[in-house]
């Protein structure tokens, strides 16, 4: 079944996994299914979302995945920010904030930014996880080197057989075994033909090409997973997607689908 790449709040503000049908199997290192560690110096756009009073401070309250667009501007996928997966508006989550520059967050390394304001695309359908983005607006501004540059409609880094990363802190083998430091999974962009034929819109979902794109080995073993949703797919050192949803975690024949960052700039730039 289909399931976007979040964790969910339980009740008692705990974190719960949101179900997911069986994954390939993961080598013992995966996070971010067949995965490798990374350090944050190596992709200082990486950030947590957190809220300790929603998910405890087990993790520092991680339950997403951000990118730095911007000196004071992250992005993130918007169901990230729903009710389902927040249990109320973002405007009511008063201790929700980024953390930055923290490879294992279990440390007190980097630091915790809060949140001034979010925005969520409007247009977003959770229905399909067409649209799914959202924009949250920084407290204080985090250096120029953190920003990683967006990818245009047209830039290559979308031609399928393009390799790139995909990061985040999330579950490791689709059991609510989560991260705690930072790993990174080598990824390739694959043909839209071949998300249309994995996703043409029965029980796991519908894959729209004009706003997503997918990623991952055909054969499975390699993907986001629950905990990564927000965070950034790069390539070429620009930023081509935001993990979104998938059905399970690293299987043959269902590979990540991701918010093609193509489409947040004019989508952004309409809704404003």
């Amino acid at each position: 079944m289909r399931r976007p790449f979040a964790r969910a709040l339980a009740l008692g503000a705990a974190a719960a996994v949101i179900p997911l049908a069986s994954p390939a199997p993961a080598t013992a290192d995966s996070i971010v299914i067949g995965g490798y560690p990374v350090e944050t110096a190596q992709s200082p756009w990486t950030v947590a979302l957190s809220s300790r009073d929603r998910f405890g401070g087990t993790r520092a309250g991680q339950f997403c995945g951000g990118v730095v667009i911007a000196r004071s501007t992250v992005l993130t996928a918007a169901h990230c920010l729903s009710a389902a997966v927040l249990g109320a508006p973002p405007s009511r989550i008063r201790d929700l904030r980024i953390i930055a520059d923290r490879t294992d967050l279990l440390s007190t390394q980097g630091k915790e930014i809060p949140v001034r304001a979010t925005w969520v695309n409007p247009d977003y359908d959770s229905s399909t996880n067409a649209g799914d983005f959202a924009v949250l607006t920084l407290a204080s501004p985090l250096p120029e080197s953190s920003v990683i540059p967006m990818a245009s409609s047209a830039d290559p880094a979308y031609a399928p057989g393009t390799a790139a990363v995909v990061y985040g802190w999330g579950d490791a083998t689709g059991s609510g075994d989560y991260a705690h430091s930072l790993r990174a999974a080598r990824v390739q962009v694959l043909p839209d033909e071949a998300c249309e034929e994995a996703y043409p819109g029965d029980g796991d979902g519908k894959y729209l090409a004009g706003s997503m794109l997918c990623a991952g080995e055909l054969a499975g073993g390699r993907d986001a997973c629950q905990g990564d949703s927000g965070g950034p797919l790069v390539a070429q050192g620009r930023l081509i997607g935001l993990v979104s949803w998938g059905s399970g975690c690293g299987r043959p024949g269902s590979p990540g689908v991701y918010t093609r960052v193509s489409d947040v700039a004019r989508a952004f730039g309409r809704s404003r």
